[in-house]
This record gives structure tokens, C-alpha cells and sequence, in this order.
């Protein structure tokens, strides 16, 4: 790179961005978890690391390009590229100060808003409000509407099925046994489809390569779906057969395997709102041009970004995952399941198109649609008046805090910057 000064400055705001996502978007994935009590604490901040890092890593590349690249008009930079650069620090900075300020009052807000809102403030304040691809914000946002309304519909459809025909039957146990077989097809179901295809080719070209052993495409992520949906059944009988747990025991293992699942959803979608503005640094730092076309995320700013977001969790994530898992409803395992099952579902189907959705408003509307059927009075409707709220002025507040942050940018690197790199 032309400047290392510059790219150690972007790549700590890059890293900075990521912890604080990390912090607070990271309760998303086993905030419901932690609340139901099927894991603990530390035992969900090793698995959303593990799981988030590889997410970010191995599913990150297109919300990360989309964001980059979509969500201004770069024909309009394309003859002051360091303009553009400058606004990507800015939004590196507003992010991460806001997603901070939101993390300490235990707040869930969308990295995914705050980072597209700081783009687009520092785009108006750099050109005018026309540099902003409004079409493509529009598609995003719907995105926003719908996410969570997806996902609320997926888990009150399935939390009713586990209610009628598990949690309210004489016995219970009996009809889990029954139904352990479809809640694994379920749950692998869902990873099979939408993530295995991935995982699928690199190892088909392994075998191919080292044994000359061919599996067509479309069997190898039925296979690995069907061995790890037979393995969770066989455990989970075992478990019965040891002994007796009540229902609500034997559903939380599958809800930590849910969790394992939303926290690769999430990673895989929600790193793009921390590297996206550094890779467009990258790019335009090495080749003195914007990333017009076949624009690729280098891996180490992925692996910078899994790493970031790792870090957060482990040091600030305690005070939104007790909002997610307590505070909306009191979750049991039945229900922390349902949600996170319908928020893999719908986060892992943005990432195979490159949307950047809202983990937060995938996993709060599941988290309503259970509590829906359970019932109106066990929602805390000020803990979801607040969290509303936080939904609504994070874009107004991060393109303020961008378009200030890069005034003050541009003033500075007009007078300084010139001599820090030389």
C-alpha cells in the first residue's frame, strides 16, 4: 500500500467499528440463548466468537461489496476518489461512536442502519443529496420492513407447532420423541440450503482434485445436511434413553445448535457494515480509482473484521444480551428456538443475495412472533418502545455524525494530511 500511515489509521477505525458491532449486534445471535438459559454466558460468548468469526470469513464477501459500492452514485467520485476515501473514514468513525454510545445504554440498534446512514450523510455534505443511489437505499430499507416481519411470521408459525403438538400434549415427552427427527431436518434444513452450497465446492474440488472422487453438485450439501440432522436425532434419543428430562431441557440442545446457526447468519451478514468502508479505502489507497466494477474484499479485511467483532462481544455484549433475551419476553428454550431458527432463516437468505438486513430486526420480530402466541401480556412493550425508538433515529443520527466528521476531515486533511504521508 502506497501509505502504510493511512493504513494503519483506517484499519484500527475498521477494527474499532467491528468491536463495537461486535458489543452490540453479536446479543443478537445468543441473546436468546443466555435468557432461556441454555447456555451461559461465557460458554455463548466462545460459541458466537467461533461462529461469527467464520461467518464473517466464509460468507461475508457480496453484503460487504454491496455496501461499498451500491449505496452512493460513484460516477460522481469517480474524479476526486479521495473524497470518497475521506467519507469512508468518517463513516468508519460515526458508526462506531454511535453503535458505542447505543452498546452502553444496552440498546440493540442495526449496524446496518448506521452504517448505510453515515454513507449516505457524508455523500450529501461531499456532493449533494443526488450522489446517493436512493433506488438502491430504498431496496434496503424494504428489506429493513419486511426482515422482521419474516421473521416474526417463521416463529410464530413453528412455536405454534412445538405448543399444539409437544409443550400441551398430556405428554410431552412422548410426542418429542416423535418429533425429534423434523425439528433436526428443520433446523439442518435450513443451513443445508442456504449455506452448505458454499462449503460444498471447496471441498468437492479437494476430492476431486486429491482422489478424483466426483459428488454432483447438489448431493454433497444434502449429504452434510441429512449426517448432521441424523447425528442431533440420534444424540437426542440417547438422551431420552439415559433418562427423562422435562421438554424444555431437551429443546435447549437444540437451541444452542440455533444459536450456532444465527451467529454464522450474522456474521456472515453484519461484517460487511464494519469492512466495507475500509475495503473501499484499500482499493482506492492501491489503485488511485474507486471500485467501479468486480469489486473482491481482500481476506485479511474479513478476517480483520471476524477478530474485531469477536472482541467486542467478549468485552461489552453483556448489556444488550440481557435486553434481547430478558427484556422483550421470558424466554424458554421452546422459544428462544423458534426465534433464532427464524432468524437464521431469514439473515442467511439476505446473505446469499447480498442484502444487508437487520439482525437486530430479525431477531426482535422472532422474538415477538413467540411471544404473540404466547400472548399479548407476556411482550414488555416499553423495552420494545425503546428499542423502536433506537431503530428510527440511528440513520438520522449517524448521517449527522458522518457529514459533521467529515467536514471536519476534509478541513484537516487539507492542511495536515499532505505532510503525515509524505
Amino acid at each position: 500500500m502506497d501509505h502504510p500511515f493511512l493504513l494503519v489509521l483506517t484499519s484500527a477505525l475498521a477494527f474499532y467499528l467491528a468491536w463495537n458491532l461486535g458489543a452490540n449486534d453479536v446479543a443478537n445471535s445468543m441473546g436468546t440463548s443466555v435468557g432461556s438459559k441454555a447456555v451461559t454466558l461465557r460458554q455463548a460468548i466462545v460459541i458466537a466468537g467461533i461462529l461469527e468469526f467464520t461467518g464473517a470469513v466464509l460468507f461475508g464477501r457480496k453484503v460487504s461489496a454491496k455496501l461499498a459500492t451500491d449505496v452512493v452514485n460513484l460516477e460522481l467520485f469517480a474524479q476526486m476518489p479521495q473524497i470518497f476515501l475521506l467519507g469512508m473514514i468518517s463513516v468508519l468513525i460515526a458508526a462506531g461512536i454511535w453503535l458505542n454510545v447505543a452498546t452502553v445504554f444496552g440498546f440493540p440498534v442495526s449496524s446496518s442502519h448506521a452504517t448505510v446512514g453515515a454513507i449516505a450523510g457524508f455523500a450529501c455534505v461531499a456532493i449533494n443529496p443526488q450522489a446517493v443511489n436512493w433506488s438502491s437505499i430504498g431496496i434496503i430499507s424494504l428489506t429493513w420492513m419486511i426482515t422482521p416481519v419474516i421473521s416474526g411470521a417463521i416463529a410464530a408459525c413453528f412455536y405454534s407447532l412445538i405448543k399444539r403438538w409437544i409443550l400441551e400434549q398430556p405428554d410431552p415427552i412422548a410426542q418429542l420423541r416423535e418429533w425429534i427427527p423434523w425439528l433436526s431436518t428443520a433446523l439442518f434444513g435450513v443451513f443445508g440450503v442456504i449455506v452448505l452450497p458454499t462449503f460444498s465446492q471447496p471441498i468437492q474440488k479437494f476430492l476431486g482434485d486429491r482422489f478424483g472422487f466426483l459428488i454432483p453438485a447438489h448431493d454433497l450439501p444434502l449429504i452434510m445436511g441429512a449426517t448432521g440432522a441424523i447425528a442431533l436425532t440420534f444424540t437426542s434419543w440417547r438422551q431420552l434413553e439415559k433418562k427423562e428430562p422435562l421438554p424444555e431441557s431437551l429443546i435447549a440442545r437444540f437451541q444452542v445448535i440455533s444459536a450456532c446457526f444465527v451467529a454464522f447468519a450474522h456474521g456472515s451478514n453484519d461484517v460487511g457494515n464494519a469492512i466495507a468502508p475500509l475495503a473501499a479505502i484499500v482499493s482506492i489507497s492501491q489503485t488511485g480509482t474507486l471500485p467501479l466494477q468486480n469489486f473482491q474484499v481482500p481476506l485479511w479485511i474479513l478476517i480483520l473484521g471476524g477478530v474485531g467483532i469477536v472482541a467486542g462481544l467478549a468485552v461489552l455484549g453483556k448489556k444488550v444480551i440481557a435486553t434481547i433475551g430478558e427484556g422483550i419476553i421470558s424466554l424458554q428454550p421452546s422459544g428462544g428456538f423458534c426465534a433464532e431458527l427464524a432468524t437464521a432463516t431469514t439473515i442467511l437468505g439476505a446473505s446469499r443475495f447480498g442484502l444487508p438486513v437487520s439482525t437486530s430486526h430479525a431477531l426482535v420480530g422472532g422474538v415477538v412472533g413467540v411471544g404473540l402466541v404466547q400472548g399479548m401480556k407476556s411482550i414488555q412493550g416499553k423495552t420494545l418502545r425503546s428499542i423502536g425508538l433506537t431503530w428510527l433515529v440511528t440513520i438520522p443520527v449517524s448521517a449527522g455524525l458522518s457529514a459533521t466528521i467529515f467536514v471536519i476531515a476534509r478541513s484537516f486533511a487539507q492542511r495536515f494530511l499532505p505532510i503525515l504521508l509524505n
